[in-house]
């Protein structure tokens, strides 16, 4: 009886260490991030009437990207998350901007205009 009461002492103990209590995020962050948000998105069509060459969809992309870190880290609460979450949403994030970066690296070097 006693060896039952040990096994289910221990499996509590084991629920209660691989428990990840959830983080509660006040309200006025949600406001700071939207509006944050809405900011970027304000430099974004701003920036669509700027002719920077070239350089237009690069502004566009860095502040995409702005604006997706901000979504990752407090809409799905990675910031509050185990560092192993971190580390798999940063090995996806650095494989987007490697992806990004060919595609821009692409897009660059094309001779527009002389074909």
């Amino acid at each position: 009886m006693s060896e039952q009461k040990g096994h289910v002492e221990h499996a509590e103990s084991q629920h209660a260490e691989g428990d990840h209590g959830h983080h509660i995020v006040s309200p006025v962050v949600y406001v700071v991030i939207l509006l944050t948000l809405l900011v970027c998105t304000g430099l974004t069509v701003g920036a669509s009437y700027i002719e920077m060459g070239v350089f237009n969809p690069i502004a566009a992309i860095a502040i995409a990207c702005i604006k997706m870190v901000l979504v990752v880290l407090f809409f799905m609460h990675v910031r509050y998350s185990t560092k192993l979450t971190m580390l798999t949403v940063g090995c996806g994030f650095f494989m987007f901007l490697v992806l990004i970066g060919m595609t821009l690296a692409d897009y660059i070097s094309r001779a527009w205009g002389q074909w």
